[in-house]
């Protein structure tokens, strides 16, 4: 079965047809800003314009307009061509990214940028299996936690801070997609925001 995966909830915007672990064709571009101007054309250059028989999208955390971008084009895209679509953790996808470390390491922290001065980070296991839930921290906070791999885009500054530990910066790979766990996927793909919204809900009078 080929499956599209997309991730563009970081500064980059990542797709890929996989078949099982085999990668068809992929696009991968570190882009900071512009997902929604570069997100469709990027799939649009794979191979069959990124047909598949099946959608996985990253969910987040990460960047707000990112993580919508990229649901709201893998529901667009499952409804056109009456595929499923699934999603994932984006803090998994970048676990899987860096799995051989991971495994060597006997897991790890993933740490990403979560915007308001805060970072997302979250432990994985040797297997990728999550060893506990998200949480966004200020970096002081994040720097109190002792995994000694930490991996992703807040590494190095993380372990420049405590300063000790080994840092592998690093961003979500949908090419990677094949080595995350069953458990990982969700049935219903759906923003993971990681924080609570910046605005409130006026109180009605």
């Amino acid at each position: 079965m080929r499956q599209l995966v997309i991730d563009s909830a970081s500064e980059a915007c990542s797709v890929a047809l996989l078949e099982g672990a085999d990668v068809v064709d992929y696009r991968h571009e570190v882009i900071g800003r512009g997902h929604a101007e570069r997100l469709v054309p990027l799939i649009a250059e794979l191979i069959d314009g990124g047909k598949a028989d099946a959608i996985v999208v990253g969910c987040g955390p990460g960047s707000f307009a990112g993580v919508r971008i990229g649901v709201a084009a893998a529901r667009g895209l499952a409804l056109g061509w009456q595929v499923p679509v699934r999603g994932f953790s984006t803090l998994a996808l970048v676990a899987a990214s860096a799995a051989e470390a991971i495994a060597a390491a006997g897991g790890a922290l993933v740490v990403m940028e979560g915007g308001h001065g805060q970072w997302f980070v979250q432990p994985f296991a040797a297997d990728l299996s999550p060893r506990a839930e998200l949480r966004s921290l200020l970096p002081d906070e994040a720097a109190a936690l002792t995994d000694e791999l930490v991996v992703g885009n807040r590494a190095e500054p993380l372990v420049a801070r405590r300063g000790t530990g080994g840092a592998l910066a690093m961003l979500p790979d949908a090419r990677a997609f094949w080595r995350l766990p069953p458990a990982a996927l969700l049935d219903q793909p759906s923003p993971i925001y990681g924080r609570a919204p910046d605005a409130r809900p006026m109180a009605l009078t």
